[in-house]
């Protein structure tokens, strides 16, 4: 067959438009490859310093920055269940404003301290407009969620610095567990395994910072909240003397022993939120002190490699020997059985791996030029039991009642109010009463106002000013700059298998003591166990020394470089355990 010169021609024009389209596809999906490639490599474990870099030098804009952290949430959330509300349109519109307003500026552009940096918040932080779940499904009844009507102190604080805030963490139902499993959202798994548990109650804003979900977020910390998780996931996380931050406008657990810091994966990055996140707030009383009693700011100036050297840390002996606290303490109308019998209930054995794990995690001090000592009058099983009598308890209500005043819907803002509008009360755990599952037939704790119970000297005053004299007067005896121990008394632990006998409660630790007296307390990556699971070692202070405290955490960091990312997987065994 013969085909006309033409026709051959309009063949030959066709193939190579076709193969130019074909090929400038090509460039572009490599383009787009590479470009996204370059993107991983800047933003994957990227710092605030760092980010600040990027964002002078013009090379990524807030909204292409807010994008990258919502595609890996979008890829892997479903896997760990990490963050609970993703505010994706929120994020983006402040991505742009932020965006408009540095193009506007020019070179002349001043940037806050957190311009451009995403972050998440946990679930029980009011931010205004979205649901403060507090990890509980009856506040998240259609038609009667709770729903901030404004933000939080620090929530407010992190805006006017110019934070990005990408969404809510998931956290247990009102913090009140080990684990990180919550009836609003489910189960959090542990980035670097998600069958393993990554602590309670912070455990989601653990997962979603060492995931590179957000660059950091914030934690609350009742009993051991902020520091056992970040332990559990090779994160730096910030528990500061009680009056350094504010907590108001988060929901409460235990307002008398609440508190909230920062969870990044550095100390310097924690320690920029802590900055902005630090000072007095007419609507938090134990703040009133921080101008007249906190180390001078910025904190950020306390960070130098050497600040170890010639420091002493004590090991507390009660931690090694496994003398727990029971949470909340016992109230001073417990019964010498009562006392006993609690005491007893909250011992936790320090594991052998965590033992191995702590010992070598203090080589880096000593390396890095400090002295550890260990000597069995350093905060003995005694002084568990002096600070096992500061009791909380029969005060809980109050901070319940205070918080949902404030913060509640239009629909209720007390207790009461609450009840009659479900038909249901709010449960024991954060009004007090008669609790089956806790008070073993004991009688019931009747709830008080601190302000006015004649108890009250004899439950919390008393005792608190008994311990914290008790933990400095052994500073002083023994020289000593802090105390070093173990941030849990154990590895995370498989929650596909069960935990003594019973669904797994997450990892435990010794360290509530550290609410109860308001002293700081701050965990760094101390190394891995050797199963590949993150190990954190927690370092405290005398109160009001947060400075120096985060100084000493930076060199330990810069000495030892302990952290690594986890390797996400995007299917896993429990994505959605209950």
């Amino acid at each position: 067959m013969k085909i006309r010169a033409g026709v051959c021609f309009a063949f030959v024009v066709v193939a190579l438009l076709s193969g130019a389209r074909l090929n400038a596809q090509g460039a572009a999906s490599a383009n787009a490859r590479a470009s996204q490639a370059a993107m991983d490599r800047d933003l994957m474990e990227v710092t605030i310093p760092r980010l600040e870099e990027l964002y002078r030098a013009h090379k990524y804009t807030v909204t292409e920055v807010v994008e990258w952290y919502l595609a890996r949430i979008a890829r892997y959330n479903g896997i760990y269940r990490a963050v609970q509300t993703v505010d994706a349109q929120n994020a983006l519109v402040t991505a742009a404003r932020e965006d408009a307003e540095a193009k506007a500026g020019g070179n002349g552009f001043r940037r806050g301290p957190m311009w451009g940096v995403p972050i998440m918040t946990k679930a029980n932080t009011s931010i205004k407009g979205l649901v403060t779940t507090d990890g509980w499904k009856g506040y998240m009844i259609p038609g009667h969620e709770l729903v901030a009507p404004k933000d939080a102190t620090i929530v407010a604080k992190l805006r006017a610095a110019g934070a990005v805030i990408l969404g809510q963490t998931n956290m247990p139902d009102f913090a009140a567990s080990d684990t990180n499993r919550s009836t609003a959202f489910g189960r959090t798994g542990n980035a670097y395994d998600v069958r393993f548990s990554p602590g309670g109650s912070s455990g989601g804003t653990v997962t979603a910072v060492t995931s590179n979900f957000a660059l950091l977020g914030n934690g609350t910390d009742t009993g051991n909240s902020i520091r056992m998780p970040s332990a559990t996931s090779s994160v730096v996380g910030v528990f500061p003397t009680r009056g350094l931050v504010s907590i108001t406008g988060i929901a409460p657990l235990d307002w008398l022993l609440d508190n909230t810091g920062p969870i990044a994966r550095t100390v310097t990055d924690a320690t920029i939120a802590l900055d902005v996140m630090a000072g007095e707030d007419a609507a938090d009383a134990p703040t009133a002190d921080f101008t007249a009693k906190a180390q001078k700011g910025p904190y950020t100036q306390y960070l130098k490699t050497d600040a170890l050297k010639g420091k002493r840390f004590g090991v507390p002996a009660f931690i090694l020997a496994g003398a727990g606290i029971p949470f909340q303490g016992i109230p001073a109308s417990a019964t010498a059985s009562e006392v006993a019998e609690d005491t007893e209930d909250a011992r936790e054995p320090l594991r052998p791996e965590t033992r191995a794990a702590f010992m070598k995690a203090i080589e880096g001090l000593r390396a890095a030029g400090a002295t550890v000592v260990f000597d069995d009058s350093i905060l003995p099983d005694s002084f568990a039991v002096t600070v096992g009598r500061v009791a909380t308890f029969p005060y809980v209500k109050e901070g319940t009642e205070k918080f949902l005043a404030e913060y509640g819907p239009a629909q209720y803002h007390s207790a009461e109010e609450y009840a009659k509008v479900i038909g249901s009360p709010l449960p024991p755990t954060i009004i007090g009463g008669a609790d089956p599952a806790t008070r073993r037939g004991r009688p019931t704790i009747v709830q008080e106002s601190i302000e006015s119970d004649p108890q009250a000297e004899a439950n919390f005053y008393g005792p608190r000013r008994k311990a914290l004299e008790a933990y400095n007067e052994t500073l002083d005896r023994l020289h000593l700059d802090g105390f070093v121990y173990p941030a849990a008394q154990m590895p995370p632990p498989d929650e596909t298998m069960p935990q003594n006998g019973k669904l797994s409660e997450g990892p435990h630790s010794d360290t509530g003591w550290v609410n109860m007296i308001g002293v700081p307390a701050v965990v760094v990556p101390g190394g891995f166990y050797p199963e590949g699971l993150p190990f954190g070692l927690e370092i405290s202070a005398r109160r009001w020394r947060d400075g120096d405290l985060l100084g000493w955490t930076y060199a330990y960091e810069q000495a030892t470089k302990h952290r690594r990312p986890p390797v996400l997987v995007e299917k896993g065994l429990l994505p959605d355990a209950r």
